[in-house]
């Protein structure tokens, strides 16, 4: 009991000391602010409350009887408790020093921590103070696992990084590439768990059928790595491409339809591209808000761009660095508000860098024609009879024109004098229009090749039938009861297989583009760095600011570049389930290789630009070069005739026909019925009609929406 009355002595004393202490200051220095008085009432009425809960405390132990806490005391302890929580909440937003800031802080914690758990009344005291320790609890885990979700961005750290170095422009292209990683993450679960690990586990093995089999003429040269590295021999005969697949209804014991769950992946592939991309496009529409945030741009940097609560050097430098390219993109877009400009002079200047860039892009169409015009004569006449560039031309071609033609179409958009954002869309439109052209003349070319192809397999459907005659003496008896003759599948003669020489085909190009990007980057910015780092001491001129200069980062070669190859995988992922897994591959070593080079080898730009704040730009080419990727795919399911000795449509006469049979064989009459008027025409059309006028209609409210906004927003600037 002694230690109890010393404790509240100790209580007791320490208030009062508080007070005189803060009543002699304010007698000392006049012209106090009023925020003091407030803290005078709040240390005052802290001491009553804390003498009068040690006093109840105390009178708990000691059994003796004291007054109870008023209801009124109670309501003001607690609006102190809110008062201190919410100093702690807005702490950070005081103009204050950082010892201050600090000290409060310590003061405010101990204060909520102590009377917190004490504010409830007889027996619900503990379930308070209970309540109270799962609340702190909960949200600091939720704050844990907010960080925790934070630190598991891939590459959110590079990335910001990036952008603290070369702006937010630069910075898009690598999250750009992120989400792309994302979406095929997504396509290789697909084929890998639906197409693939079935065929190779439930399937019949390697050898027991011809179209798992490599043929007697191939197996000296299989494994050669000229053979696998041209994806043919043992890589063309494996799950790798389409015509490995057996057209058997069910495989393995869990009866796995292969046929069906082909044909869906196939088209839920294109189903999910679209969905994603339509719905990422609608969120960064929404996050866009449709306004400007220039108001007092300069004013808003200069006064709340620094985190005091920085307390590592390397954050502070990239920090640093974020907050002077923001300040240069910001001072970017006000002179190029501001500019005048000779339009006479402007306008020439501009018709004749279309006009440049127009023969650029003809005679770039007119070059792949003219390759793979000689490609097919050269696999005509044999391609052993040539050598490595000419069997490997087309696609060499190609990536040489995607790597020189959009430095040839920078060079022309200097003569138009556009802002840096509208130069770069530009940029972008012309090697959009370059590798477009260059793919659809690739697939024309490709289809004369089919055609070709369907040919030949008549002559060998014809040859095989003479064949198979032979092995009877020339005659095939009616009703024989004899043993089928066996014949090694390496021996039997088969197919062309139109759609694993698809597949190959952009296999291929996939491969060589990606080896080409890769060279560019060692080649290109590596060695050009190093040359003019280590040479600028002995050169006649200053290396650095002449030629050749350190590299500036290509925004749109890179991004046109993603937005192809990405096309290319959507148009080629049908023939050769491997293809999302080649793409995850190069977008996963891409992202390491360009962080490294951006940061190790190239510059800022002369002129940083502020990238707009939605992505839509990108996810607009993507989502049109993903509507004509789709088109040759779905001509060549829905038209061509598949091959009759490989693939898991064999024998059928459209691809699509493995819905009517699964609905014939595993539905009752009733839903193919159903299905088939669901899918009639008539019902069609006018769905997606009603599609149509709901997307104007919205379209529409939301430009009205939009106009409000602005309106709003300029009524709100004239009354400040």
């Amino acid at each position: 009991m002694y230690c109890s009355q010393n404790k509240l002595e100790t209580y007791l004393k320490k208030p009062c000391s508080t007070f005189s202490n803060i009543q002699n200051r304010r007698k000392k220095k006049k012209g106090k602010r009023k925020h003091d008085e407030k803290c005078i009432k709040l240390l005052l009425l802290s001491s009553h409350l804390l003498v009068v809960i040690t006093v109840s405390f105390l009178g708990s132990d000691s059994d003796s009887e004291e007054e109870p806490i008023t209801e009124e005391e109670l309501a003001k302890l607690k609006e102190e408790v809110e008062e201190k929580k919410k100093l702690i909440a807005t702490l950070r937003n005081k103009p204050w020093k950082m010892k201050k800031k600090l000290s409060v802080l310590k003061e405010a914690q101990l204060f909520v921590e102590k009377f917190e758990g004490a504010l409830g009344k007889g027996k619900g005291k503990k379930f308070y103070a209970y309540k109270v320790m799962m609340t702190k609890k909960w949200m600091k885990f939720q704050r844990d696992f907010e960080n925790f979700k934070t630190a598991c961005i891939p590459w959110e750290m590079k990335i910001k990084e990036i952008e603290s170095h070369f702006g937010s422009s630069v910075a898009s292209y690598f999250i750009f590439l992120r989400w792309m990683y994302g979406m095929n993450m997504i396509l290789f679960g697909l084929t890998f768990g639906l197409v693939m690990v079935p065929e190779a586990l439930m399937g019949k093995p390697y050898g027991s059928l011809p179209r798992k089999t490599v043929p007697r003429a191939e197996e000296a040269t299989a494994m050669n790595f000229a053979t696998l590295w041209d994806f043919s021999g043992f890589a063309q005969y494996s799950v790798l491409f389409y015509g490995y697949y057996n057209n058997q209804r069910t495989i393995g014991w869990l009866k796995f339809r292969m046929p069906l769950s082909y044909f869906l992946v196939g088209v839920g592939t294109i189903g999910y591209s679209f969905m994603i991309v339509i719905r990422t496009m609608a969120r960064n529409a929404n996050d866009d808000g449709g306004g400007d945030d220039t108001s007092f741009n300069f004013s808003w940097k200069m006064f709340t761009s620094w985190d005091y609560l920085i307390g590592n050097p390397e954050t502070a430098d990239n920090k640093f660095a974020s907050i002077t390219t923001s300040f240069k993109e910001a001072i970017v877009e006000e002179q190029e508000s501001r500019k005048e400009e000779n339009i006479h002079l402007t306008r020439f200047l501009r018709v004749l860098a279309n006009f440049l860039a127009l023969c650029t892009l003809a005679g770039s169409g007119y070059l792949i024609f003219f390759v793979v015009r000689r490609s097919q004569k050269f696999a005509l006449e044999g391609l052993e009879n040539y050598g490595w560039w000419e069997r490997n031309e087309v696609n060499m071609v190609m990536s040489l024109l995607g790597m020189f033609c959009p430095t040839l179409f920078d060079v022309i958009s200097s003569l138009e004098n556009y802002h840096p954002r509208i130069a770069l869309r530009w940029q972008l439109g012309r090697i959009f229009a370059l590798f477009l052209g260059n793919l659809y003349t690739f697939i024309i070319a490709l289809m004369d090749e089919i055609n070709l192809k369907l040919e030949e397999e008549k002559i060998v459907k014809y040859n095989m039938t003479i064949w198979e005659a032979s092995l009877y003496n020339g005659t095939i008896p009616e009703n024989s009861t004899a043993p089928p003759i066996e014949v090694d599948p390496a021996d039997v003669p088969r197919g062309p297989c139109w759609e694993t020489m698809v597949g190959q085909e952009f296999v291929r190009l996939t491969v060589s583009d990606t080896m080409t990007t890769y060279v560019t980057i060692l080649i290109g910015d590596f060695l050009r760095a190093v040359f003019v780092r280590f040479f600028n001491y002995c050169w006649c001129w200053d290396l650095e600011y002449g030629f050749p200069s350190y590299s500036e980062f290509d925004i749109s070669g890179n991004v046109l570049g993603l937005i192809f190859n990405q096309g290319m995988i959507w148009m080629g992922s049908f023939y050769a389930p491997c293809l999302p897994a080649i793409n995850v591959f190069r977008l996963h070593t891409s992202m390491y290789l360009q962080c490294w080079a951006v940061m190790c080898c190239n510059v800022p730009q002369e002129r940083v630009f502020k990238a707009s704040r939605s992505n839509n730009f990108y996810m607009a080419m993507l989502l049109f070069i993903l509507f004509l990727s789709t088109l040759p795919a779905v001509y060549t399911i829905v038209s061509i005739p598949p091959s009759f000795d490989c693939g898991p449509f064999s024998g059928k006469t459209r691809m699509f026909e493995v819905i009517s049979e699964t609905l014939e064989h595993d539905f009752p009459s009733w839903f193919g019925k159903v299905f088939g008027y669901a899918s009639n025409p008539g019902l069609i059309l006018p769905f997606i009609l009603l599609m149509v006028l709901s997307i104007y209609y919205l379209n529409a409210t939301s430009k009205s929406y939009k106009e409000a906004n602005l309106e709003l927003k300029k009524k709100l600037q004239s009354k400040k």
